[in-house]
């Protein structure tokens, strides 16, 4: 058979009853744009978890008072335990070699006023240490200096979030006076937006000096967290067991699991998150695979029933010399045609549809060329798997038996 006339065939035969051809090309249309859809929520939740680790710094080490706890507290310093103090992070930066940087945190959610408009926030008391690791840039006004923090000025750096919760869209605060806890703080900064969200949104956040938020808010020399940044990722590893050893000994403690303190790394984090966002895109996509399969259950039902219906015509072709052969690639193609329209407008409304739920939810979703080809190829398979049964049952039909058929 020719080629352009097998065509012509295959455009006549999806043509000549439009509704099922379409409603079988929704089926596909369906599970191709669900699977890319839900796997790009799965890398964009994949792409927050990472960013929101790396926003932490770089060759990172965070020390948390108190046994283990769970990652999300250690992140937030919202531990409430004591066991950390000043003393201690000056110990880890004279005695660990291989560091670059040592910052304490002290940390507490206090009520911040100015005016009318007031937020319950985190306070961050943090050195010029805290603000090397975690790259703290302001777009406007500039950070305390040492000379303030040893001062204990009562000077605030303002997240962009918490300054536009307080003063509203475009206002410059620098210079204004607000309210933390009825004391009374004068802002001279803005950060740089990093993004986050929930109580690990470095962008609603405020920042004072750590001698500051000592004698006004903690009142003891106590550290939500100590921050330690390795001169090399090669170190890491080293510097955690260091560390570890000398908080034992300085807390005079001989058992290990009995430790007052925690240790994360990064990477070890980063690795154990990714793994099982991976997993969860992993499943999100299953469960949008399982429209696929339904689509490809409906085309091989389409094309059993157009078998049925073209039997005198599959007689005809063959009592004209059509070939198994030709009947059988005629049927497949057209099976393989439906699920390669429905991938292509599949694939297109896939990429709206995660555009749009990036844009109305605010989740991040990320489209690869991964999942696109994969459901492209997916498609087709499809095709060629739910298409073989009918073709092959088609290609089998006797010619004198077709023509009988009623």
């Amino acid at each position: 058979m020719i080629f352009s006339d097998l065509i012509e065939e295959i455009y006549i035969s999806l043509t000549s009853n439009k509704s099922r051809s379409g409603l079988t090309i929704l089926g596909i249309v369906i599970g191709i744009a669900s699977v890319i859809t839900m796997v790009s929520v799965g890398q964009g939740a994949t792409a927050d978890i990472q960013s929101n680790i790396e926003s932490l710094g770089s060759n990172l080490l965070v020390i948390s008072p108190g046994s283990q706890k769970s990652f999300g507290s250690i992140v937030r310093g919202g531990n409430d335990a004591t066991t950390l103090t000043m003393d201690d992070a000056e110990a880890i930066k004279s005695q660990i070699a291989n560091l670059n940087h040592v910052a304490s945190l002290m940390s507490s959610r206090q009520q911040v006023i100015y005016k009318g408009n007031n937020t319950n926030t985190n306070i961050y008391g943090i050195d010029n240490e805290y603000q090397q690791i975690k790259s703290l840039n302001v777009s406007t006004g500039s950070f305390f200096s040492q000379i303030q923090i040893e001062n204990k000025s009562k000077v605030a750096v303002l997240g962009p979030t918490t300054s536009e919760t307080l003063f509203g869209e475009g206002i410059d605060p620098v210079g204004l006076k607000i309210k933390i806890n009825g004391t009374q703080f004068t802002v001279i900064g803005v950060t740089e937006t990093k993004g986050g969200s929930g109580m690990n949104n470095s962008d609603d956040v405020i920042y004072i000096p750590i001698t500051v938020a000592e004698h006004y808010f903690t009142g003891n020399n106590a550290l939500s967290s100590i921050n330690v940044e390795a001169s090399a990722s090669k170190y890491m590893d080293q510097a955690s067991e260091e560390i570890k050893s000398l908080l034992l000994s300085r807390h005079s403690i001989v058992d290990e699991d009995s430790a007052d303190f925690t240790i994360m790394n990064q990477a070890e984090v980063m690795e154990t998150m990714s793994s099982v966002s991976g997993t969860l895109t992993l499943l999100l996509g299953a469960i949008a695979g399982i429209s696929l399969l339904v689509g490809g259950i409906g085309i091989m039902n389409m094309m059993l029933t157009t078998v049925t219906e073209r039997t005198r015509e599959i007689g005809l072709r063959k009592s004209l010399g059509a070939r198994s052969r030709d009947i059988s690639l005629q049927f497949l193609l057209e099976s393989v045609a439906l699920t390669f329209i429905g991938g292509i407008v599949g694939i297109i409304l896939g990429i709206v549809a995660s555009y749009l739920v990036s844009y109305f939810s605010e989740t991040t979703t990320v489209v690869t060329m991964v999942s696109v080809f994969l459901s492209f190829f997916v498609s087709a398979g499809i095709g060629i798997v739910f298409g073989y049964y009918p073709a092959k049952r088609a290609s089998k039909l006797s010619p004198i038996e077709a023509l009988r058929y009623e």
